[in-house]
């Protein structure tokens, strides 16, 4: 942890060392690829913000990852930005097909579950659609951390806000 915090700190302000840091995720190294993504996790809200003009090379790398921890850590960093309109329907899809999987961790299940939520939101249709996928699962079924997270997205649904903070 204190080498994350180290790094976070070195990085704060200085876009080359966060340009540097970020090209680290694309290493062909699994464990310096996550240790990287790992670091953006701790950036503040502040200095996540750099990372909103990536969301696209984010996105490419999660759809092709293969590293469990590296994935879940990329969708996290994806969920603490505001996603750009209108969805990349590859996304949408590849969210909607990992929340419904029994393959999948439960963590990454409910990141997939509240980035389709987020990107289905503002598109009746779409939203429609996603709400058929939710009604399927038999809550007594899920994890807990999935019939939560299920609970708190058919709650936001009736309201219509996003579960997202910025």
């Amino acid at each position: 942890m204190t080498e994350i915090h180290e790094i976070v700190f070195l990085t704060q302000g200085n876009n080359e060392r966060k340009q540097e840091l970020y090209d680290l995720i694309f290493d062909a190294d699994d464990i310096v690829a996550y240790q990287a993504t790992w670091a953006f996790t701790h950036f503040s809200a502040y200095d996540n913000e750099w990372l909103y003009d990536k969301q696209n090379g984010l996105i490419d790398e999660v759809l092709v990852c293969s590293h469990t921890g590296k994935r879940r850590l990329l969708m996290t960093l994806l969920f603490r930005q505001p996603l750009s309109g209108p969805p990349r329907i590859d996304f949408l899809d590849f969210c909607l097909e990992k929340m419904m999987s029994i393959k999948e961790p439960p963590a990454f299940q409910t990141l997939s579950m509240k980035l389709a939520y987020e990107m289905c939101r503002n598109i009746p249709e779409l939203l429609q659609e996603f709400r058929v996928l939710l009604d399927m699962m038999v809550p007594d079924l899920l994890e807990i951390s999935m019939r939560t997270a299920r609970k708190n997205v058919l709650k936001s649904m009736k309201s219509g806000k996003s579960l997202q903070t910025f």
